[in-house]
């Protein structure tokens, strides 16, 4: 290690422990396989005992906040980078071996596939670091892993990326076919999955499927009808329990032009009165896979099939089945299926499908059909959708249903009943009147009214909208709603006036005076001349007793304490 320090950073020898740090010059760890507890705290502590550590992130999932399994710790210089990825690789945490190698920014690197090879059937002892070991003597490892389960446990297989493509090959020559742990392994070129797919009609293969036997078939029969074709390994028809064959089995070949020459040959044959299918032997994934192209191609074909031509029923009488259907629609063109929807007990649901062989047809059907009454009952017709496009279409319905109209900005719930997009302080400010749709119930003492809070300064900056709950004094009167007959709107006014002066006397608002903010807090304005206790949706909560109005000499203080400059005569 002394060595490789006292080198020029220059030279390309000083690359080669290091795993690409003199090509790459990061200063940056990716830290992987981390144990779902392991904090940033942790990593922070046992990183920086090898040098300056400028920061370190745990990644989370942005729902649950849970560790996904890896982290990033940056350092001050590439060097301490290089020497915690030498000391601490792989060593445990938690519990857990870490995996660290150099974070690189620039995904094309790790997307190219170069230098990257496959190694399968490994034994099941070896980890990471067993692979690690065994690979680092054909030149830097870029990244390393064992692929795993769910449970931790190796699945046989894992990836190595080297720094160059040639320490590649020159590990793909010596180690394939090699024992590890004796058991021969295979190392060759990594190929990514979307290319593996797209060449696998060419894929060469020894394992050959057979299905639809006759149950008299026996394990012989399969050698001798196969075996002309080539060396045949192994040949079996898979049981159950009691030894009754399940009609379908395997046959091996040591040579893949075989196993290929077989399937060309025997697939659709008949023997026993059976029609064989022969192919090559599939994973489950691989088969699901191809069901599931398979039929969303379908899928789509059909629904081009039908763009346009096919109706959507609903609300049909339960006394009308396919025939009945059938001769509903018969008169508005050519119906190619028709079909009403039922349960398992062969109940209706009330709705089907009528296709017809053109869009024109389909077209005058539902101008016709749709509301029409059958059966005592009205007819919903319409174009048949898919179930993305419905989604789409409510979507958009429930948007519209819940958008605000002519409403303004939410209301914060530190201030109920503020509405932010209010006139100026020199326009009419109204308050009684709240929120729309949000009347509550009027018990005796409360009203609210639409008047106009006069005596404001004009000219002075705009002030938020808020409201304010008319309350009834003991052995007063109290002023009736607005639009009931009584007292006219002049007469509303000068009550509105006399109780904003009963209840709030020497306070008044300047927004101009001198040392005085340009803005008073809404809130505090609220505390000042909403007296009555408040709900958390901003409504005054009824109550037998009347408010108090403040004391005077709380007021005397207030007037006594503020400078000489900001006193206003009520």
């Amino acid at each position: 290690m002394a060595t490789m320090q006292a080198q020029p950073p220059l030279v390309p020898q000083a690359a080669t422990p290091i795993g690409g740090a003199s090509q790459f010059g990061s200063a940056s760890l990716y830290v992987g396989d981390l144990d779902h507890f392991v904090t940033e705290t942790q990593l922070f502590e046992i990183f920086s005992r090898v040098g300056v550590v400028l920061s370190v992130r745990v990644c989370k999932d942005l729902i649950t906040k849970r560790s996904l399994g890896y982290a990033y710790v940056n350092y001050n210089s590439p060097q301490d980078a290089t020497r915690a990825l030498e000391l601490l690789n792989f060593t445990p945490i938690n519990g857990k071996p870490v995996r660290i190698m150099f974070s690189h920014r620039d995904p094309s690197i790790r997307k190219s596939g170069t230098g990257n090879i496959f190694i399968k059937n490994l034994d099941r002892s070896i980890d990471n670091k067993a692979l690690y070991d065994t690979f680092s003597a054909f030149g830097p490892i870029l990244s390393c892993k064992v692929a795993i389960d769910s449970n931790g446990q190796s699945k046989g297989h894992g990836f190595v990326q080297f720094e160059q493509e040639s320490s590649a090959q020159n590990a793909i020559e010596k180690v394939n076919g090699m024992l590890l742990c004796d058991k021969q392994v295979y190392v060759g070129p990594f190929i990514r999955r979307q290319e593996r797919e797209k060449d696998s009609g060419n894929l060469r293969f020894n394992n050959v499927f057979v299905k639809n036997l006759s149950e008299i078939t026996t394990d012989e029969d399969l050698r001798k009808i196969f075996g002309v074709h080539g060396t045949i390994s192994s040949a079996v028809i898979m049981r159950d329990a009691d030894g009754k064959s399940k009609c379908f089995g395997f046959v091996n070949f040591d040579r893949p032009e075989d196993a290929a020459k077989a399937v060309e040959a025997l697939n659709g044959t008949t023997f026993n009165d059976k029609e064989w299918y022969v192919g090559r032997a599939q994973r489950k994934s691989e088969r699901e896979a191809e069901l599931k192209a398979k039929f969303e191609q379908d899928r789509k074909a059909r629904l081009e099939r039908y763009q346009g031509v096919n109706l959507y029923l609903k609300n049909l009488d339960d006394a009308i089945d396919d025939e009945k259907l059938r001769d509903l629609f018969s008169e508005f063109g050519t119906i190619t299926s028709c079909k009403v929807m039922r349960d398992p007990q062969g109940q209706s649901k009330g709705s089907g499908f009528v296709a017809f062989s053109s869009s024109d047809e389909a077209t005058r059907a539902v101008s016709e059909m749709n509301g029409k009454m059958i059966a005592s009952k009205p007819l919903y017709v319409a174009p048949a959708q898919t179930k993305e496009e419905r989604r789409a279409r409510l979507q958009v319905q429930f948007a519209q249903l819940h958008s605000p109209v002519g409403v303004g900005a939410a209301v914060p719930t530190s201030l109920p009943g503020f509405h932010a997009g209010a006139p100026g302080i020199g326009q009419q400010v109204i308050y009684g009147q709240p929120p729309h749709g949000l009347i509550p119930p009027q018990p005796a003492g409360y009203g609210y009214q639409q008047q106009v809070l006069t005596g404001l300064r004009p000219g002075g900056t705009p002030m938020p909208n808020f409201y304010v709950p008319m309350v009834q004094r003991q052995g007063q009167q109290g002023p009736r709603p607005m639009g009931r007959r009584g007292n006219p709107p002049q007469q509303q006014q000068q009550q509105a006036q006399q109780f904003l002066r009963n209840n709030n006397r020497g306070l008044r608002y300047m927004p101009n005076a001198r040392n005085t903010p340009d803005t008073v807090p809404p809130q505090a304005m609220m505390n000042s001349m909403l007296q009555v206790p408040l709900e958390l949706g901003g409504m005054p909560v009824p109550s037998a007793e009347a408010p108090q109005p403040i004391p005077i000499s709380a007021l005397a203080s207030a007037l006594a304490s503020a400078p000489a400059d900001q006193h206003r005569v009520v």
